[in-house]
Order: structure tokens, then sequence, then C-alpha cells
């Protein structure tokens, strides 16, 4: 049942976004397709180093526990509230990591943009280690991921956006027109597609039958 009710979150997460590109979609050419852009980088926002793809995997496991530390910092400052913004704004751009091959896969449309969200995340931990307050839970946490990253060999693990930097000025949005070029997202999007035509024919044979 868990598992059962696991994959009705993620179907239905996944139905919420389609419904929601087909508002975003007109706004789409003010979201950065950062790779091969002729557009100069952004100099108004806020620099952020990218990682390895080994690392994103362990950023990705405490991304929750992150976060939860920057919502429990008081006071904040203007750095980590814009960098915190940035992190949902670019995990909500990136489908909530719920593209297959995200985070492995480097020829996933999704993986640029998990590279934003990450290394924005991992931005935000190291911007914490820097403000005032008790900075045990903070410099735990630094601790706990560095040693995963060392078990894991994370840092040896790089790809096309490894040493791509990116900045909070410029979301990032997948690469929609890889998609028919990537099975595994292709086949995601044709599921849900057809499960939205699904629910709509649900929807026209209750109004067609009652009852």
């Amino acid at each position: 049942m868990r598992g059962g009710n696991e994959w009705r979150y993620r179907l239905g997460a996944l139905l919420l976004v389609a419904r929601a590109l087909l508002f975003v979609s007109p706004t789409a050419p003010a979201w950065a397709h950062h790779e091969g852009s002729a557009q100069a980088a952004p100099t108004d926002g806020i620099s952020i180093p990218s990682l390895s793809h080994g690392q994103m995997a362990v950023i990705a496991d405490n991304r929750a526990a992150i976060l939860d530390l920057a919502a429990q910092q008081t006071p904040t400052d203007p750095v980590m509230r814009r960098l915190e913004s940035f992190v949902n704004l670019q995990y909500f751009a990136c489908m909530w990591g719920l593209a297959p091959g995200s985070l492995d896969d480097e020829n996933s449309p999704f993986n640029e943009c998990s590279h934003a969200y990450l290394a924005a995340t991992r931005a935000l931990l190291v911007h914490l280690q820097d403000m005032t307050g008790d900075r045990t839970a903070v410099r735990a946490l630094v601790a706990k991921i560095e040693l995963e990253m060392l078990s894991n060999g994370a840092s040896l693990v790089l790809c096309r956006y490894s040493d791509e930097p990116f900045n909070i000025a410029e979301v990032i949005s997948p690469h929609w027109r890889d998609i028919p070029s990537h099975p595994p997202s292709l086949m995601t999007f044709a599921g849900l597609a057809m499960a939205m035509l699904g629910c709509a024919w649900l929807g026209v044979r209750r109004k067609l039958w009652p009852g």
C-alpha cells in the first residue's frame, strides 16, 4: 500500500506540474536555456559554483535537512533569503526532481536544471555556516555531507555540467526539445498524457452517463 500511495503522489505531482506548464509556457523565454546560450552571463545576481555529478546525489539526499536549517535560521539576511527563494523556484522549474534520470543521467533533459537547484542548495548551506547564532546543527550537517561525499567518492564523478557556474538571476528550465530523444523522459510524458486523457474521459463519461 505504501508503494501504491507513493506512486499516486508522484502521478498527482506530475499531473499538477503538467497543468502548470500550460500557463508557464507563454513566459518560458524569460527562463534560461543555459546550455549553448548566446546571452551574456547575468551580473545582477549571486554567482553559484557548480558541483560534480557525484556530489549531486549527496546534496539531494540532504536537501530537505538544509532547507530545514534555513527555515530555522534567525536572524536571516538578504543573501540567505535570495538563495532560499532560488532553490525553491529552480526546484519547481525542474519538476521537483520527479523526472527520471534527472540526477544520474547526463543525457536527461532535466539534468542541467537539477545541477542548478542542487548547486544552489549547497551554496545555501555554505552561507549558513557564516551566519550568526548557534552553528552546531549546521556544522554537524556539513560534517555528515562531507563524510558521505568521501565515502561515495562523489567529487570524482564529473559530467559536462560539473564546471558550469550558475546565477540566481538565471532560472534554468529543462531542455524540453530533447525529451523525444530521451526514452525515459518520453515514456514518462507519454504516460502522463495518457493519464490526463483518461481523467478527461472519465470526467466526460460521468457528465454524459451520471450514476
